[in-house]
């Protein structure tokens, strides 16, 4: 591997394993039945922890929802959450008043900032067939000069996203959604005005697809950044000659020039790439600081003032059977897709 661009590779486990800036990612994919009336799964639900239901069983899991899949109202600081729906909606609602609900291709950006509840719900709302379900929901720390930005969200559109394609020699393609960065061409992602917005920070977020025996080469970035691929869906790869196979990850040297050699079938990849920040971490859940004394800080303003309170009828927040996809800002503004 000396030669080669490939540092490390390693099995994905739940959630994946990342590098500085990148605290959290985590790949879900659950085959949900039909809907009920609740817009929970039309199916039983004994035998299930629920509350904390993280087992696969019969194909899917209801996290720590109890009638709706999903995660119902927590607290986040300190850093930034990116939500990436493949498949099925994602019900959103938090502590400043803003809701949403968005999926099959959408992607919400929130800076958790100084301080945020929110709630995640999954609404099954095909009562006549299944409801197939899949996102990624990636964590990118904040510098501590930006820890107590003000919350806030964006979306990125499926319809408006940043997406190139590319063939090879022999005329296979990959094609690539751009939620944060930029590729070859300067096409430019609409991300938020956030940290990782900053082009000098070299933040990449890509979702890849290559065709069966397609070929594609990763533009050479500058040294002193961490890049990662995530191979999650395919048959193996060569990646600089090295042997790669499903479901493992590989930590590369973005500074050397990387050659990806798909295998014989339609190859899935996420790609998270960052400047380090460099600054102490310390973590308690879904709290992020430099230090403990900021923690503490943190659980103390969170049990004193609840980020500003729950203004929902509940902490499991859907958006009835009818809605389409929207959002709801803080300051009132509304958008309205199809």
């Amino acid at each position: 591997m000396n030669s080669s661009s490939v540092k490390k590779i390693f099995d994905l486990g739940f959630p994946w394993q990342t590098q500085d800036p990148f605290l959290f990612c985590v790949h879900h994919e659950d085959f949900y039945p039909k809907g009920n009336v609740d817009l929970g799964p039309a199916t039983t639900l004994t035998g299930r922890n629920i509350g904390n239901d993280f087992t696969i069983k019969d194909g899917f899991r209801m996290y720590h929802g109890r009638t709706v899949p999903g995660f119902p109202a927590h607290p986040h600081r300190g850093f930034e959450t990116i939500t990436v729906v493949r498949k099925g909606l994602v019900d959103h609602a938090d502590s400043a008043g803003g809701a949403g609900r968005y999926g099959n291709g959408d992607v919400q950006w929130m800076t958790a900032g100084k301080g945020l509840q929110h709630s995640e719900m999954f609404p099954l709302l095909n009562k006549k067939k299944d409801n197939p379900f899949e996102l990624f929901q990636i964590w990118i720390n904040l510098p501590k000069k930006d820890k107590f930005a003000e919350p806030y969200f964006k979306m990125l559109w499926s319809e408006d996203q940043a997406r190139e394609k590319f063939l090879d020699q022999n005329g296979k393609s990959t094609e690539i959604e751009i939620v944060a960065g930029k590729i070859m061409k300067e096409t430019v992602s609409p991300a938020p005005n956030s940290w990782a917005a900053d082009p000098k920070n070299n933040v990449l977020v890509w979702n890849m697809k290559i065709e069966a025996n397609g070929i594609f080469e990763i533009p050479l970035q500058a040294e002193g950044v961490n890049r990662n691929l995530y191979f999650y869906k395919g048959d193996h790869l060569l990646i600089d000659q090295v042997k790669v196979s499903v479901y493992k990850g590989v930590e590369l040297n973005g500074s050397e020039k990387t050659i990806i050699k798909n295998g014989n079938q339609e190859a899935r990849i996420l790609l998270l790439q960052g400047k380090p920040i460099n600054e102490p971490v310390v973590q308690h859940g879904p709290f992020v600081m430099n230090t403990h004394e900021e923690i503490h800080e943190a659980i103390n303003d969170y049990q004193n003032t609840h980020f500003g309170g729950w203004p929902w009828d509940r902490t499991d927040k859907h958006h009835g059977p009818n809605k389409g996809r929207f959002a709801k800002h803080a300051d009132g503004t509304i958008e309205e897709r199809d």
